[in-house]
């Protein structure tokens, strides 16, 4: 099946009822500043390069980012950091991801969340992410390419570990805790690259730096050539 088919199957999910709850709440009620705008309010697919070397996996839809606009990490906070990253280290197009017709495109690189749908609190359960896992997995088998996954967070770190597993991958012995710019399975299929979550709460105390960031995607790459 085609990555634009298993995005289309992907968007009619309604496997979690809390999520879908959620989700098509926000998307009804709407932020006052977004009050025009037509929300998405349905799980969001991955999105990037289909012939990609780096999975950039990430938590999950932000209420009123990717759940208003439809694609992964855009329209909040967190994405333009991490966007304005990916441009300066030659991953994005452009330095800014606003809505999902602004004609960004990335190179060597596909971004999916390991939980598709924005979740109360931005806290999905371990059900819902196991739900979701099959997504990921679909995905994943469908990126021929694919050599290296960049964990944004321990909560992606431990949804790529059983991402692994769910592709038949050996796991980790011992397991290897996330850590930022830690590098686990260096010698086995699909490593495991961790990175902070451009979180604002991360990045404005400092605890995640523009220079940061930066770093581990210019070591992914490295990694991959």
């Amino acid at each position: 099946m085609s990555l634009e088919a298993i995005a289309d199957e992907n968007a009619r999910c309604r496997r979690c009822p809390r999520l879908v709850e959620w989700r098509e709440e926000v998307a009804r009620v709407k932020r006052a500043s977004f009050a025009q705008d037509t929300y998405w309010g349905r799980p969001v697919p991955g999105f990037g390069d289909p012939d990609a070397r780096i999975l950039l996996f990430g938590l999950a839809p932000a209420a009123h980012g990717a759940n208003r606009t439809g694609r992964v990490f855009t329209g909040d906070r967190s994405g333009d950091f991490m966007f304005a990253s990916l441009h300066r280290t030659g991953f994005a197009s452009q330095p800014t991801s606003v809505h999902a017709g602004d004609g960004l495109t990335l190179t060597d690189m596909w971004i999916a969340a390991a939980v598709r749908c924005a979740p109360p609190a931005n806290k999905p359960t371990p059900a819902e992410r196991d739900n979701c896992l099959g997504w990921s997995v679909r995905e994943v088998r469908e990126l021929a390419n694919l050599e290296l996954i960049v964990c944004l967070g321990s909560f992606a770190w431990d949804a790529a570990l059983r991402l692994r597993a769910a592709l038949d991958l050996a796991p980790p012995r011992p397991r290897q805790r996330f850590g930022h710019d830690v590098l686990a399975l260096a010698d086995s299929p699909l490593p495991l690259l961790g990175c902070f979550h451009p979180s604002q709460q991360n990045t404005f105390t400092g605890k995640l730096t523009a220079p940061m960031m930066d770093a581990v995607f210019e070591h992914g790459r490295s990694l991959v050539q």
